[in-house]
């Protein structure tokens, strides 16, 4: 597991990711950045982290819906435990929520990854700006 020197970073490359949970209630880890690309659990490749600086979720619905946020200790989410960020927030209908802004980002390392839960399924989109640090 590589955690690099913040202070020494070789490059910071800005990205976007998102993701629809078509399941309630299911831990929903395929993250797609860059159009088309698929990050399971924002978990950053070799020698890089991750840094989140943000994560918006927005109810696309005409109802209230139940939205959560956890980072797992192993980067295969569900093989390690869960530590939540937010758990079970009701989103109001047609609105939008921020769980992580840049005054507390989350380190993803090698070793853990994030998941995003809804209590309604394909009710909610969860967005999230983040930095590969190398």
């Amino acid at each position: 597991m590589a955690n690099p020197n913040l202070q020494n970073s070789a490059s910071i490359f800005g990205n976007t990711a998102y993701v629809i949970p078509s399941s309630a209630a299911t831990a929903t880890t395929s993250w797609t950045y860059d159009g088309t690309t698929s990050l399971t659990g924002l978990k950053p490749a070799t020698n890089s982290v991750n840094k989140i600086n943000s994560i918006i979720v927005s109810n696309t619905t005409a109802s209230a819906a139940t939205a959560s946020i956890a980072v797992a200790n192993n980067a295969t989410f569900g093989s390690g435990t869960a530590y939540y960020v937010a758990y079970q927030i009701s989103v109001p209908p047609n609105a939008s929520l921020i769980i992580v802004d840049k005054t507390a980002p989350l380190y993803i390392t090698e070793n853990q990854s994030v998941a995003a839960f809804s209590g309604t399924a394909s009710a909610l989109t969860f967005t999230a700006s983040f930095e590969v640090v190398t």
